[in-house]
């Protein structure tokens, strides 16, 4: 009888022990499908023009893009914002992107701040999801930021709040700025997980 009680004892630990991996790797599963999902919307907002056009190369050339140009081009007046992004070696930004938007359609917009691409580290034009998402979680192409400092970044920046106030004619991204701050928090929470 001893014999018996045994083997089923290791089969029942077995058992359970096998139960809680699959479980384990559901949990995980799900964490990354959620984390995952809350990126793609997070994407849908970095990818669109109103985020993505001044997010340009070492070229310092800003795009204009999206629905509202039947092709994407570069910025009109052949304007370079030059190497200290606010355009201080010829034309500056602010000459015509004042502190209010403009009331004309594709009027210069301006947003109550310095006008400025973003450092050339964070360049993401054109970029694929994958690729976005890995830079925005190094440290060495987001500006030093952890994921709650980005966070932070988009609640109070005043040109990333312009994305959803960009002035007569031009669109916003597919979901609000809030929104965008709760799929950012959701995917920090399920770890970050990057498409592949």
């Amino acid at each position: 009888m001893k014999n018996i009680k045994l083997p089923l004892y290791f089969i029942v630990i077995f058992f359970f022990s096998h139960a809680s991996h699959a479980e384990d790797i559901s949990s995980q599963s799900k964490k990354a499908e959620t984390g995952l999902n809350a990126w793609d919307k997070i994407y849908s907002v970095l990818s669109h023009p109103r985020c993505a056009n001044c997010h340009v190369g070492e070229d310092n050339i800003p795009m204009w893009a999206g629905e509202d140009y039947d092709q994407d081009r570069p910025h009109g007046m052949n304007i370079n914002a030059g190497e200290s992004r606010i355009g201080a070696e010829a034309i500056q930004c602010s000459t015509c992107h004042t502190d209010t938007n403009n009331t004309i359609p594709h009027g210069a917009p301006g947003a109550g701040t310095i006008w400025h691409l973003p450092p050339v580290e964070f360049a993401w034009f054109g970029k694929t999801s994958n690729h976005i998402c890995e830079q925005i979680k190094d440290k060495n192409r987001n500006g030093d930021r952890t994921l709650e400092d980005l966070v932070d970044h988009m609640k109070h920046d005043l040109l990333v709040d312009w994305g959803w106030n960009p002035g007569a004619g031009r669109k916003t991204p597919p979901i609000t700025k809030e929104q965008t701050i709760e799929y950012f928090e959701t995917w920090t929470a399920e770890g970050a997980p990057c498409p592949q």
